[in-house]
């Protein structure tokens, strides 16, 4: 990635790829006009049914979700998960686009949940120990608690059409 490919340039970079991708999908996407909602960036819809997506970008392999919600002080992770998944609402879908490792001509990778399956991941990562941080890939080093184990996304989450109309059907 070049120097200039600044964190903004990651957000606005990720939620058009993530309009693009769902436009190409066949369905109808409202692009936020002025000031961000605090829980979606995109209304996706299809008929009378509709979706409100988070877009999340990154290009260092994970996404940092919940840090902030942590106690000062305490590294209750399960505790700052809770309250993280408790602020979002049940149409609320997250998608999770990736440009480590991604050329440009590329497209960077994109990942589809709902805030119980993030939840969920984030309570388990560290061989249970729980993190704030959702990692794409990551193997625990010989010093962490979790030496030797790896976390990774679910397949079931890679972006697909599939994958969308399942989210679509669970609203």
């Amino acid at each position: 990635m070049p120097d200039s490919f600044s964190g903004w340039h990651v957000g606005v970079a990720a939620e058009a790829f993530a309009a693009a991708q769902f436009a190409r999908s066949g369905y109808d996407v409202s692009v936020q006009y002025g000031a961000n909602q605090p829980e979606y960036d995109l209304i996706v819809a299809r008929q009378e049914r509709l979706l409100k997506v988070s877009v999340k970008g990154s290009q260092d392999g994970g996404w940092g979700l919940c840090q902030g919600l942590l106690e000062r002080g305490k590294a209750d992770y399960h505790a700052a998960i809770e309250r993280w998944q408790a602020r979002h609402k049940p149409r609320t879908v997250f998608c999770f686009v990736q440009f480590y490792g991604v050329a440009l001509h590329e497209l960077p990778r994109m990942y589809l949940a709902t805030p119980g399956e993030v939840a969920s991941r984030l309570h388990d990562t560290a061989a249970g120990r729980g993190d704030t941080i959702l990692y794409e890939r990551h193997t625990w080093g010989p010093r962490a608690r979790a030496a030797g184990t790896s976390e990774a996304i679910p397949a079931s989450w890679v972006f697909s059409e599939a994958r969308v109309a399942e989210l679509f059907r669970e609203a």
